[in-house]
């Protein structure tokens, strides 16, 4: 009872963002809970089948262009670009899932890391699309609601999360983790639960993708289906911890309010912080930030050194 107190008392928080009156704390949180969504969506399929996708940007991107194509060429309502953009996400995952999710390991990380690319390439040849001149959204300012939009998102993909960990679902996508030909045999059909994820993962990365774009009110196939997102929502939940429920939130909120000062700061240094992020937390924090607190309570600095023999450094 106490554990579930907090993450409702800092959501009720996050909430009270657009009334203290600052547009830079609203506009910041907006990208801060879109980050967050999408690390936590990369995190039903990479954290929990340990099935490492560098592909979840074409979720987005099709997210971006299908609220875009919706409203700008169609003339119809943001809440059905939404709508369509995330149907044409699911049913991509699901039909790119069934061939690819057979691969494994690097296999299946070397072909999603292709899918931006290829799919920006196809759109930027697409006259509906816009071209690679892009689509220019109908203007808006309400900020608010994009903040409360991006927090409600968020809020449902943590209790999606939530909910496949207490699951047997959840399990299944664990031993898939753990020994995918061992879940076979005992049942567990590993091809619907891979699907299942990659499905639940799109939904949400394009739900993001359309509200982004409606926020900035533009989309180009360069910056919808950009790769650095990828890499993004892969540190991100690996720094917060992946296969958890509120890891991949903190880790974001965390490396977002980091990013941004360095970025305002120092702007070259931020890439580098990313780079260094990565290292170190592969060596010292390979479980992440919410397993630090158990593990070093126990072992004190051996936790690190821990971690670095197990990973025969």
């Amino acid at each position: 009872m106490i554990r579930w107190l907090i993450p409702i008392a800092a959501a009720a928080a996050l909430a009270t963002v657009p009334w203290l009156g600052d547009p830079s704390y609203v506009q910041f949180g907006i990208n801060a809970l879109l980050i967050a969504t999408l690390a936590q969506s990369w995190n039903i399929l990479g954290g929990f089948t340990g099935y490492v996708s560098f592909g979840n940007s074409v979720f987005y991107g099709l997210g971006t262009y299908g609220t875009a194509v919706a409203m700008t060429q169609w003339q119809l309502p943001f809440w059905f670009g939404l709508a369509l953009g995330a149907a044409v996400a699911v049913v991509f995952a699901l039909l790119l899932g069934w061939p690819i999710l057979r691969l494994r390991g690097p296999y299946f990380a070397i072909v999603t890391l292709g899918l931006s690319a290829a799919m920006s390439a196809l759109v930027a040849n697409l006259e509906f699309a816009g071209r690679n001149i892009g689509l220019i959204l109908p203007l808006t300012r309400n900020d608010t609601m994009f903040y409360e939009l991006s927090l409600g998102l968020l809020a449902a993909a943590t209790a999606t999360v939530a909910w496949i960990a207490r699951s047997r679902f959840g399990v299944g996508l664990i031993a898939i983790r753990e020994d995918e030909d061992a879940a076979a045999t005992i049942g567990v059909n590993t091809t619907g639960h891979k699907l299942a994820a990659l499905a639940l993962a799109a939904f949400f990365t394009a739900i993001a993708g359309g509200i982004h774009a409606y926020w900035i009110t533009f989309v180009d196939p360069g910056g919808s289906f950009d790769t650095t997102l990828d890499v993004r929502m892969v540190i991100m939940t690996m720094f917060g911890g992946p296969g958890t429920v509120f890891g991949p939130v903190v880790g974001a909120f965390i490396l977002s309010a980091i990013y941004e000062v360095l970025a305002n700061g120092i702007s070259t240094a931020a890439a580098l912080f990313f780079g260094i992020v990565i290292l170190l937390a592969v060596i010292f924090l390979p479980k992440g930030l919410i397993d630090l607190g158990g593990g070093f309570r126990t072992q004190g600095w051996r936790y690190f050194l821990a971690n670095v023999r197990q990973a025969r450094l």
